[in-house]
């Protein structure tokens, strides 16, 4: 696991830098960027689907979501792998863009990170139970504790912030954490004809 730790710090310093990068440019440009949010319903829009994740409303949209992607985007990598970690968020990505695009308001623009955090959340929250890992299970609990009140946040409201990217978000990083489990037990290997190696 300390082999990981230097190559998930650095992901993470660098993909958060990134998007502090990019929200200045947009501030900078007048809000250029912000028409690569993701309105609902519109084919063209799914082209933007990806780069929505990678944007924000202003800075203090940008700063509650800094904290927490970075301590669970380390966490995740760290327990994970780098490589693995990239095929998770993509999927809660995908899940979180795509739940938005079929069931936000209409002429809304949805963009942040937020649904990258519920995913993360959820893929730490059950990764441990799925691969019956005794210190993964001890970390999704305390990740719980930690952060389990942001669960709020995936309820549906009228405040003006996308509960759909924070649900399709979690329900993706809960579906990443079985696509993407490290190991299959016995009798799953038996069911797809391979033979385990004990």
């Amino acid at each position: 696991m300390r082999s990981r730790a230097k190559p998930a710090l650095c992901l993470m310093l660098g993909w958060v830098a990134l998007l502090w990068l990019l929200e200045g440019v947009d501030v900078a440009t007048g809000g250029s960027l912000d028409a690569f949010g993701i309105q609902p319903r519109e084919p063209a829009e799914l082209l933007d689907v990806v780069p929505a994740a990678f944007l924000h409303f202003g800075f203090a949209h940008l700063a509650a979501n800094t904290l927490p992607l970075l301590l669970l985007g380390f966490v995740a990598a760290l327990r994970s792998g780098v490589r693995r970690l990239l095929a998770v968020v993509l999927l809660i990505i995908l899940a979180s863009g795509l739940g938005v695009w079929l069931t936000a308001a209409p002429d809304s623009n949805t963009a942040g990170a937020s649904g990258v955090v519920f995913g993360l959340f959820g893929y730490l929250l059950v990764r441990g139970f799925i691969e019956r890992s005794a210190l993964d299970i001890g970390i999704g609990l305390v990740i719980g504790v930690l952060y389990g009140s942001i669960l709020w946040g995936a309820l549906p409201s009228d405040n003006g912030i996308s509960w759909q990217g924070h649900l399709f978000g979690l329900i993706g990083g809960v579906l990443a954490a079985f696509v993407f489990r490290a190991r299959l037990r016995g009798d799953d290997l038996a069911g797809a004809g391979v033979r385990p190696v004990t």
